[in-house]
């Protein structure tokens, strides 16, 4: 009985110590991996060293030029330059709901100065906080004042204006632009021209070409 015992007793212990060290190696050699390039990577990851390159650098700094993906095309238009200013322009054109959110984008930011009737007797200047009045935008002066001549002073600033280009990008800027010259139109100002006839898309792209390249035709015209 008691030589039983102990041969079972050595059969366990046998047992467990074979299991200990077959799964030593099972740690060691853990078999065939399903999906390798998931588990050891054939791509340099972000921010280590790469012999590839002469700088030794896997981040490559964007090719010069390049416009994130979502942003707009840079402009070209340079400050100063009021010739260039009148003749500045967009091949954006905006259907009725965009035409409402150049409206709120104005009242936001143009309205407490330029006031929400456009007239130039916004909050800020009623309050007598400005020494000259804004830019009436009913009077003759601005009714037919160039569309890029407008995009400056949002883009550069404007006298006591400053700078909004770090509030409105490109496209709003042009929709802001686009509600003025639409309310202008209707109040004696040059005819209306950024806005989609009807049945007709919004163009989702701008093309906006300096004073000395030629403006891209919009594709619905």
């Amino acid at each position: 009985m008691n030589k039983t015992r102990s041969i079972v007793i050595a059969s366990l212990l046998a047992g467990v110590g074979f299991m200990s060290c077959n799964s030593g190696n099972m740690r060691r050699n853990p078999g065939k991996i399903y999906a390798p390039d998931m588990t050891y990577s054939r791509a340099y990851d972000a921010y280590t060293s790469n012999p590839n390159f002469a700088d030794g650098q896997t981040s490559r700094v964007p090719i010069s030029g390049a416009i994130a993906l979502g942003h707009d095309l840079p402009d070209h238009l340079v400050e100063g330059d009021t010739n260039a200013y009148k003749s500045f322009t967009t091949s954006y054109r905006f259907n009725e709901a965009e035409l409402k959110e150049g409206g709120r984008l104005y009242m936001i930011y143009c309205g407490i100065c330029h006031g929400t009737a456009l007239d130039g007797n916004g909050p800020l200047y009623a309050s007598g906080k400005f020494p000259a009045m804004p830019a009436n935008f009913k009077d003759a002066k601005y009714l037919g004042m160039p569309m890029g001549t407008m995009y400056a002073a949002i883009k550069y600033g404007k006298n006591l204006m400053g700078s909004y280009a770090g509030q409105l990008d490109v496209k709003q800027r042009w929709q802001v632009i686009a509600y003025i010259k639409k309310m202008q139109s209707e109040n004696g100002g040059t005819p209306f021209t950024l806005g989609a006839t009807s049945g007709e898309a919004a163009t989702p792209v701008v093309a906006v070409a300096d004073s000395a390249a030629t403006v891209r035709e919009d594709k619905h015209k």
